[in-house]
């Protein structure tokens, strides 16, 4: 599965610029520097914007592709900003089977927004993963760390309404 780009402009401060210069300039001299500079640029921004990449390639003397293709490959980078409240929904065989689909096409529908994607006002971000280990309450979706199972998509209104501050 190809990993998206954001859908909202970057806005990093300059005081996340200094942290991200910070680290890069310990790592710049180890070999294979790439994978914990981006680690670390991660926990900074909370995902990885190609300003964040552009700027861990030119300290670290690399091509961005290669810095690129680093933070797509491995599945621990995101690409795109998450929510406040990150729903997850989960698309494994036993959930996938129960109707998953469905419901993320509700949440996605509620939401106005695609998986991999954060809503314009930074609330909610969606995201569609392979397996929770949850099978037994299958189709489950996840908001931050509560867990919602057997759902249908007709409950998910009443769920995203729990999470309007």
């Amino acid at each position: 599965m190809q990993k998206k780009i954001s859908n909202l402009p970057f806005q990093g401060t300059p005081e996340q610029e200094k942290k991200l210069h910070e680290v890069i300039e310990k790592h710049k001299d180890d070999k294979g520097a790439i994978m914990p500079v981006l680690q670390e640029a991660q926990e900074i921004y909370g995902y990885l914007p190609v300003e964040v990449q552009t700027m861990v390639a030119e300290g670290l003397n690399k091509p961005l592709e290669e810095v690129f293709g680093v933070a797509t490959f491995y599945s621990q980078f995101s690409l795109t900003p998450k929510g406040r409240y990150n729903i997850s929904i989960c698309l494994g065989t036993a959930c996938y089977v129960k109707g998953a689909a469905a419901v993320l096409d509700k949440v996605s529908s509620a939401l106005g927004i695609q998986p991999e994607e954060c809503t314009p006002d930074g609330k909610f971000s969606l995201t569609a993963c392979r397996c929770i280990g949850a099978c037994g309450l299958a189709p489950v979706m996840t908001i931050n760390d509560d867990v919602y199972g057997r759902l249908v998509p007709e409950e998910v209104d009443g769920i995203l309404a729990k999470y309007n501050d």
